[in-house]
């Protein structure tokens, strides 16, 4: 009796690769060889990472001992949204066009395709030989709601009640 064909069989029921139907926070629902529907696959992420891609991306399963009702997909991705890098460079990016991208020689690049949102106690820190920004920079930094660039131009119209010759002060940076 030849064992070698269940086992082959068996062997080919342990990985598939379909398409992605609905994707929820833990599960995934993927479509295999045209026909066959994996209504409840759990999804696997890397630690301190997490992605939701969209319906229709490529979806890599495994299945422990060839069992379909039992099944984990071990990666998901979408080839439509893959960024353009030169070997060894790494990116973070969605399908908006938002992405962080560790360039060749250390440079980093960050692109907000709208809004970013920092919630009151965020640190960012940068450090770097240049900081190069472009765009609006919101600087709410006095807790009222007040910019750094208002709260510039109050500094620099405002005078004191007196000086060392008995009268007002001059306004700062006055003929400069």
């Amino acid at each position: 009796m030849s064992y070698a064909k269940p086992i082959w069989a068996r062997l080919q029921l342990l990985f598939a690769h379909g398409v992605a139907k609905w994707l929820s926070h833990g599960k995934v629902q993927a479509r295999v060889l045209d026909e066959e529907v994996l209504p409840n696959i759990d999804r696997v992420e890397p630690y301190g990472f997490s992605y939701r891609p969209k319906p229709g991306a490529q979806t890599y399963l495994l299945f422990p001992s060839g069992d379909r009702s039992y099944g984990v997909a071990i990666v998901i991705g979408d080839k439509q949204y893959n960024m353009q890098l030169q070997e060894g460079e790494v990116a973070l990016h969605d399908d908006e066009g938002n992405h962080v991208h560790i360039r060749r020689g250390g440079a980093i690049e960050v692109n907000a395709a709208d809004t970013v949102i920092l919630k009151a106690g965020v640190k960012v820190r940068v450090e770097a030989p240049v900081l190069e920004v472009t765009g609006e920079i919101r600087d709410l930094c006095d807790g009222n709601g007040r910019e750094m660039s208002d709260m510039r131009a109050i500094y620099n119209t405002h005078t004191h009640p007196e000086n060392d010759a008995g009268g007002p002060t001059d306004e700062p940076n006055q003929g400069m």
